[in-house]
């Protein structure tokens, strides 16, 4: 010890420190009362049989219902699927259904890809399909992706079926059933039970998920029941702590005394009181949503933001125009509604305990449509009891998923078969009507209602833009954003997309959004601003470290995560320091996934700690050793640390097992460049570019890897043909105009310099 820089036990300065800590521990030992006391008053779960002493006929209404099925014990009762030594031939694998006792099993390929006899423990639905949850080690479920169609035969059911037919999902594949993308526990369980605790141990890699009840039953919405109950046996009926909401943390009040208006000069409703809340949509949303957990706390009443991530209409999900692509059930496609921006909520439409429509067919519209002008023949042109006469058919149109799961569109919008001929996105007519064109559903709307009505989303052409680069993009994006008819979710989802369109006009409007009353619009405005400079970046986006909610906070902590905050101090620093561990619970909260564990790695690789970083990636790669992600980023991180041996070994391994991947391809193929072994770089550039026709980056790269090996003429080949692919690509235009003007074609490096130009416009 140096003894010259100890500190007297009869120091001022020590007293000091003796005063402080024992003020920090006071104030510990008071946050621990506070803590458990408010533990020690939480609300318990009681279960639906308590509720079913007073709420019987809610009861009733629920038992068979999807909530009611959602996940049951494996038995006679329970089991639809045929188990009577039952062949299943996928991929040249034999799986076997049958009966072992009272047990029921299926012979399949196990994570080894060998056959293995495994006991069925659980259902998982029931209608249109019924899955099965398979114990492994660890306390983990996973769902066969071998389902039961349990509709009626006549309908092509009654069979057993793979979840993807069109693809040879191998057992090193991550879409195979053993894998992360298939485990109940992190994946399934919390939308499928009530009360569901995951209790991951990620130190022992190890579940103890439990349940207060096995299926999707009334606390599951409503909240932990047991103060409920007090107020409900007090003598005077009423809740000395909450005389409000009975006990409960919400109660869904919104349509109490509200009726809808019927406007006799539209045929439309109107509600007779504005929606002031979206507490029953937002309870819903906790399941029926595109989303990820970011808090392992919620209950019903909690704000929905303050504990999920919600997807925004990105591209991959939605198509430009918001219609449903990808599997992201309701709340997204609700939110850009006209019916929710109108006030419907959810069970304005749906018992919410039965989940079956208020009344059937056309008659759950009718409710705020009047029947002479919307069900009549002038106004959908069908026969009366035809497919084309239902609203849902036009308004709502389905698309199955999970192969025989037929989803409704909740957008609830207007056909407008003219964008699929302008932006490619799907029409309601042309599902029916598959042997007519687009040309000849819009002439018949046209010729019907004497014009081409254009309906309430009003974004498809500013997002197609955004996505495509399309010139003027920005300023279509700008227009949305600042449209405030236009819904959050798509005005959340215009600024995302201004990230690429960054420019002085744009950029002011980001820094409006940093203020919007949206969280969305504030969280995707965070987002964007990621690539400006670190100093103009902290002066944005700090102040939002301190938002009221929480998705715009763990945004903006990793966003500045590659911001050094060896400056800051005090109140700054506390504020910093929180909205950090916030980010890092969000993605602790799924540590059991491998997308989390990267998601990790990226934040500790950005701010630096290294250790950290190539821990977490590594983590990914162990709870799946087939998620290529994982493996690109840990090489390149090794890249950064000038270890391209290690790199270039896991890049390798990644396509040994799994060849068709276009981004191992094309990382391994910029290693190669970065080792001067041309040859290699060329060739696995071309085969990234080959595996994925739809990224213009990879094929901009390997033209750019032939000319700078002087071949011209074919580079220059490979750039015209992607230019026509890829008309508004300015890296594929600049590349065009530099490498004829090398070549000695003033004429076409001219008119390829044209067409950049007109993109500036």
């Amino acid at each position: 010890m140096n003894h010259s820089s100890s500190i007297s036990l009869y120091s001022p300065l020590y007293k000091k420190i003796i005063n402080c800590s024992f003020f920090f521990f006071s104030l510990l030992f008071n946050v621990s009362i506070v803590l458990a006391t408010e533990k020690e008053n939480a609300a318990e779960y009681i279960g639906r049989d308590v509720c079913s002493n007073c709420h019987a006929e809610q009861v009733e209404l629920w038992r068979g219902s999807h909530h009611d099925l959602a996940m049951q014990h494996a038995d006679e009762n329970t089991v639809l699927g045929d188990f009577s030594n039952t062949d299943f031939i996928y991929d040249d694998i034999k799986s076997k259904f049958f009966k072992k006792g009272s047990k029921f099993m299926v012979r399949t390929d196990g994570a080894d890809g060998k056959l293995h006899d495994f006991e069925i423990k659980y259902t998982f639905g029931a209608v249109p399909l019924q899955q099965y949850l398979i114990e492994l080690e660890g306390g983990r479920l996973q769902a066969l992706t071998i389902a039961w169609d349990s509709r009626n035969k006549s309908s092509g059911g009654q069979r057993w079926f793979h979840l993807y037919p069109d693809e040879k999902i191998k057992h090193t594949d991550e879409l195979h059933w053993t894998r992360s993308s298939f485990n109940w526990n992190g994946m399934c369980a919390e939308c499928h039970s009530t009360n569901l605790k995951k209790n991951y141990d990620s130190k022992a890699d190890v579940f103890n998920t439990s349940w207060s009840e096995i299926n999707v039953s009334c606390e599951a919405c409503h909240g932990p029941a047991s103060k409920h109950l007090t107020w409900a046996n007090s003598q005077s009926g009423e809740d000395p702590e909450d005389k409000s909401n009975k006990g409960f943390d919400v109660v869904f009040d919104e349509r109490k005394n509200v009726v809808w208006l019927l406007n006799e000069t539209t045929g439309s409703a109107v509600r007779s009181a504005a929606r002031s809340s979206q507490k029953e949509i937002e309870v819903c949303a906790q399941c029926h949503s595109r989303r990820s957990s970011i808090t392992d706390d919620y209950l019903p009443g909690k704000s929905f933001l303050n504990h999920y991530m919600p997807s925004l209409l990105d591209e991959g999900m939605y198509y430009a125009d918001g219609q449903i692509q990808d599997e992201v059930y309701v709340y997204g496609s609700f939110m850009q509604s006209k019916m929710q921006h109108q006030g419907v909520t959810c069970s304005d439409c749906h018992e919410p305990h039965s989940l079956k429509l208020r009344k059937q067919g056309n008659g759950v519209c009718l409710q705020c449509h009047a029947a002479s002008r919307f069900d009549s023949k002038k106004h959908h042109f069908h026969e009366t009891d035809s497919k084309g006469a239902l609203c849902a058919e036009c308004h709502m149109p389905p698309k199955n998923y999970m192969v025989v799961d037929p989803r409704h569109d909740h957008s609830i919008r207007i056909p407008r078969p003219e964008l699929t001929n302008t932006l490619g996105v799907p029409n309601a007519c042309n599902q029916c009507h598959e042997d007519k064109n687009t040309t000849w559903a819009v002439s018949q709307i046209k010729q019907w209602y004497g014009k081409v009505p254009v309906g309430y989303q009003q974004f498809a052409n500013s997002f197609d833009a955004g996505r495509l680069n399309k010139p003027g993009a920005g300023k279509k994006l700008v227009q949305q954003i600042e449209n405030y008819e236009t819904p959050d979710i798509a005005r959340a989802t215009a600024a995302g997309l201004l990230s690429r369109h960054l420019d002085s006009s744009t950029f002011n409007v980001l820094k409006k959004g940093l203020q919007d009353d949206s969280a969305m619009v504030r969280m995707a405005s965070v987002t964007a601003l990621e690539g400006v400079p670190q100093e103009m970046l902290v002066q944005l986006v700090f102040p939002l470290l301190d938002d009221p909610a929480r998705i715009v906070r763990i945004e903006a902590a990793r966003v500045l995560a590659p911001v050094p905050v060896g400056q800051l101090q005090g109140e700054a620093l506390t504020i910093y320091s929180r909205a950090a561990s916030e980010y890092v619970n969000s993605q602790r909260v799924n540590s059991d996934m491998p997308g989390a564990q990267l998601n990790l790695g990226n934040y500790y690789a950005a701010k630096n700690e290294l250790d950290k970083a190539e821990e977490a990636y590594k983590t990914a790669i162990r709870l799946d050793d087939a998620f290529v992600p994982a493996y690109i980023n840990l090489a390149d991180f090794y890249r950064g640390q000038q270890k391209d041996a290690e790199a270039e070994k896991i890049l390798l391994k990644v396509i040994e097992f799994s060849p068709a991947n276009a981004s191992a391809n094309y990382a391994l193929g910029l290693l190669y460049i970065r080792k001067q072994d041309h040859d290699n770089a060329v060739k696995m550039l071309q085969q990234a570019a080959e595996l994925e026709l739809s990224n213009a980056h990879y094929t901009y790269v390997y033209a750019v890897a032939l000319h700078s090996m002087g071949k011209d003429t074919e580079s220059i080949e490979i750039l015209q043909k992607a230019q026509t692919r890829f008309p508004y690509d300015r890296d594929i235009l600049n590349a065009l105009v530099a490498f004829h003007r090398d070549a000695g074609n003033e004429l076409m490096s001219q008119n390829y310099l044209k067409k950049l130009q007109s993109l500036n416009q």
